[in-house]
């Protein structure tokens, strides 16, 4: 069903998506784990449209963790390999359809090839106005790690001040700082924790999680999540209003 989007005080601007199950989904058809990511990277181009649709400005993927270097080695090159193809196929795609792409995390353990792709598709749909963000390589405590190396540089050179530093100058030093915090974080395929994802940046996110693995994790799926974060009060550490607490009851 696509509804139009709700009214609220606080309207679903940003979405991150853990998008998990893909090998879980392949198993349970007797195909191989890199069918599994193949199906779930085609679940990306069919659910940008709805969120378009419902006014989401920027849609967050974590693709590949720090941590996923670790998987057998023949998986990693099949990952890599699927990334690669990609940026190769749907570039173009994403430019026409008015889509922006940014890649987010650690670059250094990518080839020279590989930077250049990304580096070319970025240039390409640097004019969309849907931000596509794509995690790969990345880590939360990587990235607030980092933020903080940098910061500390700042004050042992003498550009920063030590009173200069707070949770805002650290906001503007990390991978993804352009984008705003997500208002809602849905993960798929059953597990209940965000695995080192925007650690950061989801402090106030609404937390979503649904058994569905990602290759099937359609439109109406999606829709199911954006109801439910539009049912929640969001509140961000404050309390909420006597007369409200009474409509409630």
């Amino acid at each position: 069903m696509n509804k139009e989007p709700s009214v609220s005080a606080h309207p679903l601007k940003h979405v991150a998506i853990i998008m998990d199950g893909n090998n879980r989904w392949a198993k349970l058809r007797g195909l191989s784990g890199i069918a599994g990511h193949k199906a779930g990277a085609e679940r990306i181009r069919g659910l940008l449209p709805h969120a378009r649709k419902q006014g989401i400005q920027t849609v967050s993927l974590f693709a590949f963790s720090s941590e996923n270097w670790h998987r057998p080695a023949l998986e990693v090159r099949g990952l890599m390999s699927l990334f690669s193809s990609y940026l190769k196929q749907e570039a173009k795609v994403l430019r026409d359809d008015n889509i922006r792409l940014k890649i987010i995390g650690n670059r250094d353990r990518f080839s020279q090839r590989l930077n250049q792709q990304i580096d070319k598709a970025e240039k390409l749909t640097e004019n969309g106005e849907l931000n596509l963000h794509i995690y790969v390589d990345y880590g939360g405590r990587w990235e607030i790690a980092e933020a903080a190396r940098e910061l500390a540089a700042k004050v042992v050179s003498g550009d920063l001040s030590l009173d200069q530093v707070n949770a805002d100058n650290l906001d503007e030093y990390f991978a993804a700082k352009a984008a705003t915090p997500p208002d809602l974080c849905i993960r798929t395929a059953g597990e209940q924790r965000i695995s080192n994802f925007m650690l950061w940046q989801m402090a106030y996110a609404e937390l979503y999680f649904t058994d569905c693995y990602w290759p099937d994790f359609d439109e109406s799926a999606f829709q199911q999540a954006i109801e439910d974060y539009y049912s929640r009060q969001r509140r961000f550490g404050a309390r909420e209003p006597e007369n409200q607490l009474a409509n409630n009851n």
